[in-house]
């Protein structure tokens, strides 16, 4: 079966989140996804908060920038939230924007080496291990977590370019691709995630999360293409339509390869609670 979620846009003010939250609990919605855009909404309390505020649905935090965040700081606020709030949080890293991580004084030589030594250590820290690590961005000496997770979360990752795909394919517990992916980009992606990953491991199911830009209403193709315009994003990208219309742009990005489609409201969504009561209560019926 096809998990089905949306976003909370980090354009819209913190304050409103839990208005959507609850929309969100319920009327049924699997998964509700956040974001940590430089220079909006922190990804951690933003998460905290909407765990609170639920009780059911699980929160997606799609993803932290690991330039900014000390690996051990990463994995002691996810440890305490998956103890306050077992198995309901679903934990992705990322690259970052790479001119947002400039403006912060963080950006990274080599990204791909950043990405991979914090991968293997907040894994680790998240397992329970004690760890010292000396590498190039990431240096730990003898650091295991007090209380670390009953169960240790499954950690995602970001990715777009072939590289970035097979250093997550190897290293990470699943994939997040952007809304800028169509079906095309997808089947290569999990072509290149597929030869990347352990033997071991090659024959279970990779988790791979999409965005897809979605819209709604009687102005929905109009916000669609502003979105587009904005993000210099083909006409391929994106759906505008009813119920039926979303469906039928979730079963083809299935049919690449995405386990998991996250309806990505435009950035000037009016009603974002109305969105994802959308999502949960007309499209998830028809999405198998």
């Amino acid at each position: 079966m096809t998990t089905l979620g949306a976003v909370f846009r980090p354009e819209n003010p913190p304050e409103r989140m839990r208005e959507v939250v609850r929309a969100a609990e319920d009327s049924g919605l699997e998964e509700l996804w956040l974001w940590e855009d430089c220079f909006q909404e922190g990804g951690i309390a933003s998460a905290a908060a909407a765990l609170a505020w639920s009780e059911r649905m699980r929160i997606g935090v799609g993803v932290l920038p690991v330039p900014l965040r000390n690996v051990a700081l990463t994995a002691m606020e996810i440890a305490t939230l998956e103890r306050m709030f077992p198995g309901r949080g679903i934990w992705g890293v990322g690259h970052g924007v790479l001119d947002w991580m400039g403006q912060a004084g963080v950006r990274a030589a080599s990204p791909l080496t950043l990405l991979r030594e914090y991968l293997d250590a907040l894994r680790g820290l998240l397992a329970g291990d004690r760890i010292t690590v000396k590498g190039r961005y990431i240096q730990l000496d003898d650091v295991a977590l007090d209380y670390p997770p009953a169960s240790a979360p499954a950690i995602l990752s970001a990715a777009s370019g072939p590289r970035t795909l097979s250093l997550v394919g190897a290293a990470a517990d699943g994939v997040i691709l952007t809304s800028s992916t169509p079906p095309d980009r997808i089947r290569a992606a999990v072509d290149t995630l597929r030869a990347a990953r352990p033997e071991s491991t090659a024959a279970q199911p990779y988790p791979v999360v999409v965005y897809l830009l979605a819209a709604t209403g009687p102005d929905a193709a109009d916000r669609l293409a502003a979105d587009r315009r904005r993000n210099n994003y083909t006409d391929e990208i994106g759906v505008a339509g009813d119920a039926h219309a979303m469906a039928d742009a979730i079963a083809r990005w299935t049919e690449a390869g995405a386990t998991s489609v996250i309806l990505e409201p435009t950035s000037d969504e009016p009603d974002p609670a109305g969105f994802v009561r959308f999502v949960a209560e007309q499209v998830r019926p028809l999405v198998p």
